[in-house]
């Protein structure tokens, strides 16, 4: 397996560079089953108490690569126009080296806009807090080291959404995480020293995707999520799923310049959903012998069924 001082640079390039480095959140494969992670006028929108958790491994094969955790529980309010939720998104890189964790408090308020379709509007609100374990990187780079460590710094945030949905389609914007944070401001008269370590920046997404009945035990579903951040490439994933009696899910994605994937899933029970995805890239990282793709699990729970019904077809 490759020593962690290949990645470790590849991760963190800009540390000793002068100026600004976009910071972007974590990406999904399966990002049709974890919405409120992007877009908070998602919560309360499948009727009943639901419960998401996803883990991604990227680039496995090499050692210290990225890992994501996201945990995500929301429902609507009963007897209202209102749902809630929680979200808490966990990203580590390097083993331990730099940990990233999200933890928001959500609130949806959802209107009527014909006999089928609705209209929600979110907002989130919470914040982040970033450790840095810089005597990590002691093998890599001894100028680097010449820092304090980051304990867990807090940084307060808050987000927006839109989300309008019937059963059949479904589209939103949002912008998650508003404030724009520069960290580790140094000492500028220190030419050893850079001004800011990462930024970070507003991530706008754009999620949409149309259900098409085929026939009576078959569906399809394309699905689009597009991501625009200042001063990183666009990021655009297109998948196409199909839904097989109400029961197996299976298909493919392709990111932009980035990666080909393939999902499938099964429906356990009405209460139960159970989601694979693996990516393999199409970059010049994707022709290496250390790096074996990227995978992801996905587990939907549905833990209440005492409001009107279940969001059917269960795509979204």
């Amino acid at each position: 397996m490759v020593r962690k001082h290949f990645l470790i640079p590849l991760v963190l390039i800009g540390i000793s560079i002068q100026g600004l480095i976009a910071q972007q959140d974590a990406q999904y494969t399966q990002y049709m089953f974890n919405t409120l992670t992007v877009n908070p006028a998602y919560a309360g929108s499948r009727g009943q108490l639901s419960f998401a958790g996803l883990y991604r491994s990227q680039w496995v094969g090499l050692d210290g690569a990225p890992e994501t955790f996201s945990f995500n529980l929301h429902s609507p309010i009963r007897n209202s126009r209102l749902g809630y939720g929680v979200s808490l998104v966990n990203d580590n890189i390097g083993d331990g080296v730099v940990q990233e964790t999200y933890l928001d408090a959500v609130l949806s308020y959802t209107i009527d806009v014909s006999l089928d379709a609705k209209l929600s509007f979110g907002l989130k609100a919470g914040g982040n807090m970033l450790s840095l374990d810089f005597n990590g990187l002691r093998n890599f780079d001894q100028e680097v080291v010449q820092q304090d460590n980051i304990d867990n710094q807090f940084n307060p945030n808050f987000g927006l959404g839109i989300y309008y949905h019937t059963d059949k389609f479904y589209m939103g914007v949002s912008a998650p995480n508003i404030l724009e944070t520069e960290y580790f401001d140094n000492d500028a008269n220190d030419s050893n020293s850079v001004n800011f370590l990462s930024s970070e920046r507003i991530n706008f997404y754009l999620i949409t995707g149309y259900v098409f009945d085929l026939n009576a035990d078959l569906q399809f579903k394309p699905a689009l999520l597009t991501k625009v951040v200042g001063g990183a490439p666009l990021q655009v994933d297109l998948s196409a799923n199909f839904l097989y009696a109400d029961k197996f899910y299976f298909g493919g994605a392709y990111r932009l310049d980035a990666a080909i994937s393939a999902l499938a899933g099964f429906q356990i029970t009405d209460q139960i959903m159970i989601g694979l995805a693996y990516d393999r890239e199409t970059t010049e990282l994707g022709g290496t012998q250390f790096n074996d793709g990227s995978f992801e699990l996905f587990l939907r729970l549905e833990l209440l069924k005492a409001f009107q019904r279940t969001v059917s077809p269960r795509f979204f």
